[in-house]
């Protein structure tokens, strides 16, 4: 049987595989068949070749994966939006959710303020921002 080109096959194969998803599923197979191909023409044996694409392919894995997660997967970084959570503002309008109105002062900038648990907020009292829903922020009193 003709192994070089079985796993030259396979190796094109997990290639192919890769470019058309691009979201590092076969790469690791691509290294396990090249270093199979290379023991193939080197007149190993079938077993060895196949331990060595299993081999191979597991390290492949273990060592590309966690590298490309990061490259692939960027660092979330955090909005402005992001930096208000948990931050103590100041109520400048009353914070009513029946009449749809109130705002809060929070690091220097006005945000529309609605509150956690439905009680109306008096302007001047503290609150604390605990999330932001679209372009509000939900607060709840300072305890």
């Amino acid at each position: 049987m003709n192994y070089p080109m079985i796993w030259l096959v396979l190796l094109i194969a997990f290639a192919g595989i890769e470019g058309i998803t691009a979201g590092l599923v076969s790469i690791w197979f691509c290294a396990g068949s090249l270093v199979a191909l290379f023991a193939a023409w080197m007149g190993s044996s079938l077993a060895v070749q196949i331990g060595l694409f299993a081999i191979v392919s597991v390290i492949a894995m273990a060592v590309i994966r966690p590298m490309a997660r990061r490259w692939v997967e960027p660092k979330a970084e955090k909005t402005n939006a992001d930096r208000i959570l948990e931050a103590e503002a100041l109520v400048t309008e009353t914070i009513d959710n029946v009449q749809a109105s109130g705002q809060i002062k929070v690091g220097g900038s006005i945000w529309t303020a609605r509150s956690a648990n439905g009680d109306v907020i008096p302007e001047g009292t503290l609150v604390q921002v605990e999330r932001i829903e679209g372009v509000k922020a939900i607060v709840a009193v300072r305890q």
